[in-house]
């Protein structure tokens, strides 16, 4: 659990529609506290402080920060989630980064040498070499804005950075902190990323014997010696000392870019020394500390191997690609050929394409039967619970992981390729409005959008094939006839998710004026550009596009299953629908263009749910004797396969996604 300080009296104890959980601290700027998600991930909410809230250049520089942190790669900073205004003061949610700063790890444990220095250098480099890349010159460079975090160190406090341009980079004030300043900056002069290259070389003199090069006794006489006098690098040996020095040249254009200090530093390694390995070495013993440096004992710094392999490749202008196969869709055996599954408890472990794989999940005596060459996958699924008349949410922690339960939400549903998470918690927000959450678990990011205002609220239909947009019903409550509460549906949002960055994606929120559709969900078009409902009592399909405008209308093509979630065919060629006046179990397909049939089959399906490929359905089928089976079916009513079996006593809705290519 992070450490934290208890709220006080004149604290909130809400910011953005989250419950605060003590202050992380406080600063020139503001108050940093600690909050978390309905998903229990912890972020940090910087809010302004009141006395500077009426100044515009304060508020404007506030803001500047999340501005300018949104263009930097999210693995090198706490990457910013959301802005907004409480009470008439801005805040800033961003990703909450634990571990303590490098100011306070080398006053508490001692500083760092050996490999473990070689560790802190390169991954401070590679963080500046990505901020930037993004055009960006943080200005700030300290001890005090590292973060060593488990991964690896991060970048904080961008409120005074600026973009990279030679005007606004100019300044007849001095802005940072003195002892790590640039003589550029200290004479008011155009500052660039040479300015954070001198930055970065004072802290690491720092992190070698805890003070910085220039000193730190008093604003004045730092300074003069930042301009005149040489930099004290106490024990600093070997390349490092090398590249340390020539980054705390007074000329700018004499010092390397982080780029060049990374390529450097990694052609000549300390001898004997492994970077990119986690954990650490003590400093050799014949490395001896000089008498304005000692050293003290201290925890091991890492670098994640991950993060400065993806950085490198990047300064290097490298592009990596990866050849993946590409799925062939396989039907499986049948159910009475099928070879004895291996039973799991957990992950799904790789198997051989002829054999399943038998999977127990949470909940419930659930059973998930898998095989690799599967084109869909099950991703989410909801378990009824009688006791409290209410569901239970589940979601597997990636494409093929485990599967973890979500007690708070109302639904949960993960992207195609497992990176996202999409939620929608059980409660409104403190200003009454329906919420998705959208979790990038890659990045270990959240965002929240809000969606409608209560009394409205929006359920989650499904992701795009490519995961880039997010389908939701718009819902309103209404009383019936006999005085009960129902649900009808009036309209549809789309949300566009923004892989980059999250904070920048969108939802619009459309309200469809037609009475014919209120008994059904919106569901995707064939090409994922607009959306279908079901209208009228002919049970036809009508066509709506992305802005809500009545586009076209396939009547009579008969009713859809109550769970259904994908209408149309892989290609979007062919939907499939209970045959019109057909008997139980009948099902028709329809050219997606025409609405005519192409073909009719029976089967034992009870409520068809979507396509397993292209020539196959999958579908409950509700009559077994002991258990309700989810099966794939073709088009002649065969049984091909079960998904799942399911005791009697259990309501599950399931949700399967279809993969992307090369997922197998």
């Amino acid at each position: 659990m992070p450490s934290f300080m208890p709220l006080m009296p004149g604290d909130p104890r809400t910011l953005g529609g989250l419950e605060l959980l003590g202050k992380l601290g406080e600063g020139g700027q503001g108050v940093v506290y600690l909050a978390k998600t309905p998903m229990g991930i912890h972020v940090a909410i910087k809010w302004l402080h009141i006395d500077r809230s009426d100044e515009g250049k304060s508020v404007e520089r506030f803001l500047r920060e999340a501005e300018v942190a949104q263009r930097v790669a999210p693995f090198c900073t706490a990457a910013v989630l959301s802005t907004g205004v409480e009470y008439g003061r801005p805040y800033i949610m961003s990703e909450f980064v634990e571990g303590p700063s490098l100011e306070r790890a080398v006053r508490n444990d001692g500083p760092r040498t050996g490999t473990e220095l070689d560790r802190l250098a390169i991954g401070t480099a590679t963080a500046l070499a990505a901020i930037h890349r993004a055009n960006v010159v943080h200005r700030d460079f300290k001890p005090g804005n590292v973060i060593i975090a488990a991964g690896g160190p991060r970048v904080i406090d961008f409120g005074i950075a600026r973009e990279l341009d030679p005007v606004t980079m100019t300044s007849s004030t001095q802005i940072g902190t003195p002892a790590y300043m640039s003589p550029e900056q200290i004479l008011g002069h155009a500052v660039g990323p040479a300015a954070d290259m001198f930055s970065w070389a004072a802290m690491i003199v720092f992190a070698s014997c805890g003070r910085a090069p220039f000193g730190s006794d008093g604003t004045h006489a730092v300074m003069s010696r930042v301009l005149n006098n040489q930099p004290d690098l106490g024990s600093l040996g070997g390349p490092l000392r090398d590249v340390v020095q020539q980054c705390l040249a007074k000329d700018p254009a004499q010092r390397p870019t982080a780029e060049q200090v990374i390529i450097r530093l990694l052609r000549n390694p300390r001898s004997g020394s492994n970077l990119l390995v986690e954990g650490s070495r003590q400093a050799s013993p014949t490395t001896t500390p000089s008498e304005s440096c000692t050293r003290s004992p201290r925890k091991p710094i890492i670098i994640g191997a991950a993060i400065l392999t993806a950085v490198l490749l990047s300064a290097a202008g490298m592009a990596l690609a990866t050849a993946l196969p590409k799925r062939t869709p396989v039907a499986g055996p049948t159910a009475s050929t099928a070879a004895p599954p291996k039973e799991t408890t957990g992950t799904p472990q790789p198997t051989t394409p002829a054999e399943p794989v038998k999977t127990t999940l949470p909940g419930g005596a659930i059973t998930l039967y898998e095989y690799p060459s599967d084109p869909i996958t099950l991703t989410a699924y909801e378990v009824h619970n009688k006791k409290v008349d209410d569901h239970i949410d589940y979601a597997r922690e990636s494409l093929h992981g485990k599967f973890a339960k979500y007690p708070d939400n109302m639904e949960s549903r993960l992207s195609p390729n497992g990176r996202y998470l999409a939620e929608r918690p059980q409660d409104y927000t403190s200003d009454d409005y329906d919420s998705i959450l959208i979790t990038d678990r890659q990045a270990g990011s959240s965002f929240r959008i809000k969606t409608v205002r209560k009394p409205l609220d929006t359920s989650i239909r499904s992701w795009s094939k490519d995961g880039k947009k997010i389908l939701l019903n718009l819902n309103k409550k209404i009383k019936t006839t006999n005085g009960k509460n129902d649900w009808n549906t009036v309209g549809f949002a789309i949300v566009d998710v923004a892989p980059s960055d999250l904070a920048q994606s969108k939802v619009d929120v459309v309200e469809v004026d037609d009475d014919a559709i209120h008994d059904y969900d919106f569901g995707w078009d064939g090409d994922e550009q607009g959306v279908v409902d079901v209208y009228g009592k002919d049970e036809g399909l009508r066509f709506f596009d992305a802005s809500g405008k009545h586009t076209r209308d396939l009547p009579g093509v008969g009713s859809l299953g109550s769970d259904a979630r994908d209408l149309f065919s892989p290609s979007g060629r062919t939907f499939a629908a209970d045959c019109p006046r057909g008997h139980g179990g009948d099902t028709c397909l329809h050219d997606a263009a025409t609405g005519k049939q192409v073909r009719k089959f029976s089967s034992d399906c009870d409520s068809v749910l979507g396509w397993y490929d292209e020539t196959h359905l999958y579908c409950w089928e509700w009559d077994n004797a002991n258990n309700t089976e989810l099966q794939v079916v073709d088009f002649d009513g065969k049984l091909v396969r079960r998904l799942m079996e399911v005791p009697k006593s259990l309501d599950v809705i399931a949700h399967f996604t279809i993969d992307p290519p090369g997922t197998s």
